[in-house]
């Protein structure tokens, strides 16, 4: 492609609203453009990234034996209220009426639909396993949409659904599909996790992520210096911690106006893990909403979505002074003991069979000491977020934070679909058995941010080959001199004459600064300069990456890049 004949709108001016390099640079450089809040249209270079991700998506997973599809963006709410998931998934997803007030939805997952494509006509365990998948649009409308593709609202998505005749076979397809993605992640030159993670609205277990390792992740990765055990902080487990406790009397202190673990502490002289902490929330749930209450140890933090799973909410929000109250709760000096009848709360499961402890009296400016922790199971849960430096429950290593963004997401279903929508075959007996579900999702579109994340300078995008827009940008440096642009289109015809993917700058208004600065903003892996040793026969190869150069003879130009490239 000619530059002079093409569509490539870059900027010097930064996006007020861009804060990440990837929603930065994909705008200045003319790859994407904001429609509105969170929505993006992709531009000539853009496309061509997406086509080029997209591609790799496909060719892996047609390599693994899925069926590619393609659902209709639109489906009936019914499909919705069938699996439970109709409020499940909050204001999120967006629904809509046609002229005839029935209920739709814009999709923001596939689950119901697939199923319902199946369902009926998969009849026999003989006809299974089978993995669809589609690469299609998808949307979510996302309260606060940021960070450009990274948290958009309308997004391509590439999502999978395979069906079984066992939880064996399901399981199976969950490593192979596991496997596929390690190597989609691996050929885009991405550097990667792949964690133990929370199945969420999704629902059923098993369930993994797979995070671009970047400092502007959103997620925070728990990971292990000693084996491979990564997890998000979600669904992050430790091993069993340790504690020397001072032998305490049990009995009722005052402790005036003393509200927080650390006043507390000081004030008994104590350590914070012989403290217990409670954390009030008001839990969200599909038709009511009530006060609940986790229970931690003093120096352990609630990690939210574990604590929003303990209680089956759909979400977790602060409550306040006055909703407190009015529960009969002392903020500041809530204990295990003695609450108000009627309050839900759970405990962190690292306190089960604790002793010697001190929580709140549930009365203004007084604690309990030398308390006992309930010997009552269905009480706990896994409520804390693991810490730096706390030990790995594999092999006892130190784990420690990374971030990370987002890119895949695997899960083993099982039959909640299946059973919910009545989605059954004939297994060998001839009993009719509902269909045991794999689903697996990548983010195609947030892909392209990701890498830029992953690997970008000061001055804009460093693409690797496998997604690059193109394979080499010429940059003829003085256009309006006949004789460089005869070369320069002398080397456009010839590389793209053997399969490498090239832009040539040949535009005549521009300096060569200002062209030099475009091909470092787009960050196509190599640029081929055509100028002043054209004289010579000699021309400049540079590698984006390093920004190193090399001299070249015009006779060796095409098989040096072919070289470099591989």
């Amino acid at each position: 492609m000619k530059f002079s004949q093409s569509f490539i709108p870059t900027t010097k001016e930064t996006p007020a609203e861009a804060t990440l390099p990837s929603h930065q640079f994909l705008i200045q450089a003319g790859f994407i453009n904001q429609e509105g809040a969170g929505l993006y249209n992709f531009m000539p270079l853009g496309k061509r990234v997406l086509d080029k991700i997209r591609a790799i998506v496909k060719e892996e997973l047609d390599r693994a034996g899925c069926l590619e599809v393609q659902l209709g963006f639109v489906t009936p709410l019914e499909l919705w209220e069938e699996s439970g998931r109709a409020t499940k998934m909050g204001l999120e997803m967006l629904r809509i009426k046609d002229r005839k007030q029935n209920n739709y939805v814009l999709s923001p997952t596939n689950e119901e639909a697939m199923v319902k494509l199946v369902k009926n006509r998969i009849t026999s365990y003989k006809d299974l396993p089978i993995n669809l998948y589609q690469i299609h649009t998808k949307f979510r409308d996302e309260a606060r949409p940021r960070f450009g593709l990274l948290r958009g609202r309308e997004f391509l998505m590439k999502d999978g659904y395979s069906f079984h005749s066992s939880t064996e076979d399901m399981q199976r397809e969950f490593a192979l599909m596991e496997a596929t993605y390690r190597t989609i992640f691996a050929r885009l030159g991405l550097e990667f996790r792949v964690v133990d993670a929370d199945s969420g609205a999704i629902g059923g277990s098993g369930s993994k992520e797979f995070h671009v390792l970047a400092k502007s992740g959103e997620d925070t990765i728990v990971v292990c210096d000693g084996c491979d055990y990564a997890a998000n902080i979600e669904a992050a487990l430790r091993g069993i911690k340790q504690y020397d406790k001072q032998a305490l009397e049990k009995s009722k202190v005052e402790t005036p106006n003393l509200t927080t673990i650390e006043e507390v502490s000081r004030f008994l002289n104590i350590e914070a893990h012989q403290t217990i902490k409670a954390v009030i929330k008001k839990a969200i749930h599909e038709t009511q909403t009530h006060i609940v209450i986790f229970f931690v140890r003093g120096n352990d933090e609630l990690e939210e979505t574990k604590a929003c799973n303990a209680v089956n909410a759909l979400e977790l929000v602060d409550a306040t002074q006055e909703e407190i109250e009015a529960v009969g709760l002392k903020a500041g000096y809530v204990g295990i003991e003695g609450l108000p009848v009627g309050i839900v709360f759970k405990i962190d499961k690292e306190l089960y069979h604790e002793t010697n402890m001190v929580c709140g009296a549930n009365e203004v400016n007084y604690h309990l000491m030398g308390i006992d922790t309930p010997n009552n199971e269905t009480l706990y849960a896994d409520l804390i977020a693991v810490q730096e430096g706390d030990g790995c429950s594999c092999c006892g290593g130190t784990l420690s934070h990374t971030k990370g963004i987002e890119v895949g997401h695997i899960f083993q279903l099982g039959t909640k679909y299946s059973s919910a929508m009545k989605a059954e075959f004939l297994d060998a007996n001839g009993k009719s058995q509902p269909f045991v579900m794999g689903t697996y999702g990548i983010g195609v579109s947030r892909l392209v941010a990701a890498i830029i994340e992953q690997h970008h300078d000061e001055k804009g995008c460093i693409w690797s080959k496998e997604s690059a827009p193109y394979d080499v940008h010429i940059i003829i440096s003085n256009a309006k001199k006949a004789q460089e642009l005869e070369a320069g289109e002398r080397v456009y015809e010839a590389l793209n004459g053997v399969g490498i993917q090239t832009l040539l700058d040949d535009r005549a208004k521009e300096r060569f600064g200002f062209k030099m600065n475009d091909f470092e903003l787009i960050g196509i892996p190599y640029a081929i300069v055509v100028g002043k040793k054209l004289e010579q026969g000699i021309v400049e190869i540079i590698e984006r990456k390093s920004l190193t150069s090399i001299e070249v003879s015009l006779e060796r130009v095409v098989s040096t890049m072919q070289e470099k490239l591989g």
